[in-house]
């Protein structure tokens, strides 16, 4: 009997992996022309129905139009990729602030969709103050809604034993997480999206293709502070002499504002860490190259959050752990009261009363000319509890063969 359900899982795995690869290919999600004009209108998306708008999204990632490309010409001084879901409240909060951000003019600003709306385009058509470009997951759970990578109805119930599920021989049976839970698609929608933006971005974004700088990875329930890319320009500049050997940038932190101004030219080193250094994190494409390189491990841990995965491989996958240069006075904020697991009760205006007090506390401190290094911690491997949540196999493949194809 073991071995019959060892075979069948076997050849469920084959078939799940020939499956996700012809999709891969033929729906072109990692595909781009060698020579895409970057000016060119972008192409209306159609909301009309559900294959409709899978074939707007394969045309948007594949045409990858990028807007005010003409009102600002140029290779882009500073890029930033902006992950979004379906909070549209927080989104104007983060465009607003972008608005007010010194030369902004030369950002190229990167908007990941993995929630499409009407209501959401209309936000990012309207920025009209730098070069817009909008990618889009393709493997959604909206454009997956009765099937892997959504919630099949044949998949097997969360909490289902695992005896209960080899039983009633739903889908995944054999495959629950660490702690006996099997999947649930909303879960691990983030750490598949923020693998795939990874790779797109630096593999297949044909306006990020001469750039040589870092990208800063944002959320939409971020808020950058006006001094952003001047902050970061001062990081790049200690980090030649100051620490060389730093991988990663973390200009955010989950701090209060309440010491800004005494802390608004300090940096710090240390060990990457989820807790701190998720929040603005700047990656170099060498950086990239490293986390490539674990491809396989990222993509089987079993834990659905990618920020304590990328702790995970800090010091395992990649052997000398990932150093980080951390702003002391946080350039990004976290305005977001409800996410992953809060769904209801989201008080935007809160968040936006809350910035307009850190600003005011912030005002004297911003623009600092020079950093100083305020404490330096060497760089080691912190362990963690992994929380579970990304068992099913199904996950591990379709996530693999995001770098495969390229």
């Amino acid at each position: 009997m073991r071995l019959r359900l060892q075979k069948r899982s076997l050849l469920a795995l084959l078939g799940v992996s020939f499956v996700l690869v012809t999709l891969l290919v033929t729906t072109r999600v990692l595909l781009v022309p060698d020579e895409v004009p970057i000016d060119r209108p972008p192409q209306r998306f159609d909301f009309g129905s559900l294959a409709a708008l899978s074939r707007s999204v394969y045309n948007a990632n594949y045409r990858q139009s990028v807007l005010n490309a003409d009102k600002f010409p140029g290779e882009p001084r500073l890029v930033l990729v902006v992950q979004v879901h379906n909070r549209p409240q927080y989104l104007r909060l983060l465009v607003a602030s972008l608005e007010k951000a010194a030369e902004v003019h030369g950002f190229l600003l990167i908007f990941s969709h993995d929630h499409f709306s009407e209501e959401i385009d209309a936000i990012v058509q309207g920025v009209t103050f730098c070069r817009v470009l909008q990618i889009y997951f393709p493997f959604s759970t909206q454009l997956y809604p009765a099937e892997f990578p959504g919630k099949d109805p044949r998949d097997c119930p969360r909490d289902m034993s695992k005896d209960n599920a080899l039983k009633t021989r739903c889908l995944n049976a054999a495959h629950p997480d660490a702690y006996g839970h099997y999947r649930e698609a909303f879960i691990t929608q983030t750490k598949h999206h923020w693998w795939w933006k990874l790779h797109f971005v630096w593999e297949r974004v044909q306006a990020v293709q001469g750039y040589g700088g870092f990208v800063i990875f944002l959320e939409e329930d971020n808020y950058v502070l006006p001094d952003l890319f001047h902050y970061y320009k001062s990081m790049i500049e200690f980090r030649k002499g100051g620490c060389p050997d730093c991988d990663m940038l973390a200009l955010g932190n989950h701090d209060a504002l309440t010491d800004f101004t005494t802390l608004s030219n300090k940096v710090s080193t240390t060990g990457w860490m989820s807790t701190k250094h998720n929040l603005g994190m700047a990656i170099s494409r060498e950086v990239y190259y490293k986390l490539m390189g674990c491809n396989s491990e990222y993509c089987t841990y079993d834990d659905y959050n990618w920020d304590w995965t990328l702790q995970h491989l800090s010091g395992t996958c990649i052997s000398k752990p990932v150093k980080v240069l951390a702003a002391q006075a946080s350039r990004v904020l976290h305005t977001g009261d409800c996410g992953l697991h809060q769904k209801e009760d989201c008080r935007p205006e809160w968040a936006s009363r809350k910035v307009e007090e850190a600003l005011l506390a912030a005002k004297d401190g911003l623009f600092p000319p020079s950093l100083v290094l305020k404490g330096a911690e060497a760089a080691e491997h912190k362990a963690h509890v992994k929380n579970g949540g990304w068992g099913d196999v199904r996950d591990h493949v379709l996530c693999k063969n995001y770098a495969k194809v390229l």
